[in-house]
């Protein structure tokens, strides 16, 4: 493609549009941008509202093959590939997922998280090679990331990973996009003309980590990873976290401080196993046992071990 054909394509997406009534913007007060900007946010879960079913059905289908055994693999450039890595790196402490079962690549690698890789995002060719280095299956899922619809990393990211026969999800903030029309899921979440022409860190930024949030959470909703709205299976690798896994297993059961600590210990800090442990009665072996055969559901794991026993401080989750 030649510079002229890039500045043509670039001009014709509406995250690139110009806006001249905002042509004077620096003259303003810093109040007044502030406001201006908030306004322009304000916006922008309405259009993440509008992709809803389609959100919902991609999540389906990565939660199916995630069961599986599969994995969520996300691939974008600059701020989407960041996004996407950002994702990614929460899951484990959040979810307590091997750090290999969401994946965030972004072209450059590593070191384009905090500077700009010459060229990188304009290779389809490096997408293919960074994917093929994970051994895709059938049973994974690729989320192809760009605000532009256009990045030939995420686009070739998605055709790739369409060929292996994974799953494939276009996540893109313009109509009509490349990337949406390459996946299986085609996902636009159109938020309009930046307040900075062409700066999508900012709106299609925001929809963009509005959609991977929904995409990585949800799906561990539906893989059990929660009791509730309580994070059962998350990781306590700091006096932080050991106190939150403390007040789930209260907010769960109801039971004293000396009865969750005692179950914290006997269960190896395991939250869900703790929980399990105080509603059931059970040893700490035979809670891990009952989740194992429940696939790690703690419902169909209390349901497995005869529901809370009597006199169970059981809070309503």
């Amino acid at each position: 493609m030649t510079s002229s054909d890039l500045r043509s394509q670039l001009a014709s997406l509406t995250t690139e549009a110009f806006r001249p009534e905002l042509a004077e913007i620096d003259r303003l007060p810093t109040l007044e941008i502030a406001r201006l900007m908030n306004g322009e946010d304000a916006g922008v879960p309405a259009a993440v509202a509008a992709r809803l079913p389609r959100i919902a059905a991609a999540i389906d289908a990565v939660a199916e093959r995630m069961a599986r055994g599969g994995r969520l693999v996300y691939a974008g450039a600059g701020t989407a590939g960041r996004l996407g890595v950002l994702d990614a790196s929460e899951c484990p402490p959040t979810f307590n997922t091997d750090p290999e079962q969401v994946v965030g690549l972004i072209a450059g690698g590593p070191p384009a998280m905090v500077a700009s890789v010459e060229g990188a995002e304009d290779s389809a060719e490096l997408a293919r090679r960074d994917l093929d280095a994970l051994k895709l299956t059938p049973d994974d899922s690729v989320v192809g990331v760009s605000a532009s619809g256009r990045t030939p990393y995420a686009v070739g990211a998605v055709e790739h990973a369409r060929a292996v026969g994974a799953l494939t999800i276009g996540l893109a903030c313009n109509e009509h996009s490349a990337l949406a029309a390459a996946a299986e899921h085609g996902i636009e979440v159109v938020v309009g003309p930046e307040l900075i022409t062409g700066s999508t860190r900012l709106k299609a930024g925001t929809a963009q980590k509005l959609v991977l949030n929904m995409l990585s959470t949800i799906t561990m909703i539906r893989l059990g990873k929660t009791y509730g709205n309580l994070m059962v299976d998350v990781r306590a690798s700091n006096a932080k976290l050991r106190a939150r896994s403390h007040r789930i297993v209260a907010l769960a059961t109801g039971a004293d401080d000396a009865e969750i600590d005692k179950a914290l210990t006997e269960t190896g800090g395991e939250v869900k196993h703790a929980i399990l442990a105080l509603l059931t009665g059970v040893d700490g072996p035979t809670a891990a046992r009952l989740l194992e055969e429940s696939a790690g559901h703690l419902r169909a794991a209390l349901a497995r071990g005869g529901g809370p026993r009597q006199g169970a401080r059981q809070t309503r989750v």
